[in-house]
């Protein structure tokens, strides 16, 4: 399968907006809000600190920022779905004012951000990177809009050095996510993870890409038995 072209990955998030929750949890079983948690706890988020998070989808992870920044800092979700936003901005009507008051949702293209240089104090990409079309013009915009010194973390899949685990990883996806997606008339939608999952650089090359990028600190932590992965940035102070 060749590479989707930015509008159809588009397409794609806008056609699954109204199963995205619900698939994520099914998929993982509940765990991708475990590793989101891990994930900032890495960057360390701050109270009164100015946080964006890049392909925010239904806005989890940008809530979870706003939780750690509040009462008056700010998490800004970023995403080129129009339907995803709108369910994050829906869901946000049901958190407490403080939180509400913090977030802010924003359609934008990763790979030119509408933000200024140095603005972010850090930044969170979680499940997104995997389907950018240009992984290092991406990471360059990650470090451009980021302050001196600051942290971000990029959560994704990853390709498990264990031959074991890839063979599990492998019938994951065959026999329970196209299965799954098969039965929601989603399975168009839903078979772009394998192939994309193919394309992926694993850990070691998101690192040199970091750093090409200009990161003056980059580490990827293999977690979930190496099928998922944790790239913990630092921009240089």
């Amino acid at each position: 399968m060749s590479q989707p072209s930015e509008t159809d990955i588009q397409q794609i998030f806008d056609r699954i907006a109204p199963l995205y929750d619900r698939f994520n949890d099914l998929l993982s079983l509940g765990q991708h809000r475990v590793w989101k948690k891990m994930a900032l706890r890495w960057c360390e988020p701050r109270q009164g600190e100015k946080w964006l998070d890049l392909c925010c989808g239904s806005g989890d992870m940008t809530t979870l920022l706003a939780q750690l920044v509040a009462p008056r800092g700010q998490a800004i979700g970023v995403d080129f779905s129009k339907q995803l936003l709108a369910i994050a901005a829906d869901k946000a009507n049901n958190y407490a004012p403080k939180i509400q008051k913090c977030l802010t949702w924003q359609e934008g293209n990763v790979l030119e951000l509408p933000f200024s240089d140095n603005t972010f104090d850090g930044a969170t990409l979680a499940y997104g990177l995997r389907n950018v079309t240009n992984i290092p013009q991406c990471l360059a915009e990650l470090h451009r809009v980021l302050k001196q010194g600051a942290k971000a973390a990029i959560l994704d899949f990853h390709r498990p050095s264990d031959r074991l685990m890839q063979s599990f990883q492998d019938f994951y996806l065959e026999r329970v996510v196209v299965p799954m997606a098969d039965r929601f008339a989603m399975t168009e939608e839903y078979a772009y993870i394998a192939p994309s999952l193919a394309r992926f650089p694993i850990g070691t090359e998101q690192v040199k890409l970091a750093k090409a990028a200009g990161f003056m600190q980059a580490t990827h932590y293999a977690i979930a038995n190496g099928m998922m992965g944790v790239l913990v940035l630092q921009k240089k102070l």
